[in-house]
């Protein structure tokens, strides 16, 4: 199966910006989509953005819309977050999950990378 490790985590200042890397150990031609997700202390994880692997097209939860950005190097098997105007509120632990063929949900998950905005 596809193993993910993200990296790109960190310390940074609110207002700064981070990006975060995810690999797949496996060629992408059996992932359809690759996405981002989030999970603060005591909270539920939650969907920060996710993109297809062949059209490329994203989808952005609204608290990051205009501040992140995801993009992937189908020919790295990778998949990126470019998080900008960080904000306090962003700090968790963020996931990549990969997404199977001919599938709704996400089968594959990294076991995270923690970022921390600081005030």
């Amino acid at each position: 199966q596809v193993q993910l490790v993200e990296s790109g985590g960190g310390l940074v200042q609110a207002g700064g910006s981070l990006g975060l890397d995810c690999a797949a150990s496996k060629p992408t031609f059996s992932i359809s989509a690759m996405g981002w997700f989030r999970q603060a202390p005591g909270k539920e994880r939650e969907f920060v953005a996710s993109i297809t692997w062949n059209g490329g097209s994203t989808v952005y939860a609204d608290s990051v819309k205009g501040r992140f950005t995801i993009s992937r190097d189908n020919a790295k098997n990778t998949v990126y977050l470019q998080m900008d105007s960080l904000k306090p509120e962003d700090t968790a632990v963020y996931y990549c999950a990969a997404r199977a063929v001919f599938t709704s949900a996400y089968n594959y998950w990294g076991r995270g990378t923690q970022v921390t905005v600081s005030s």
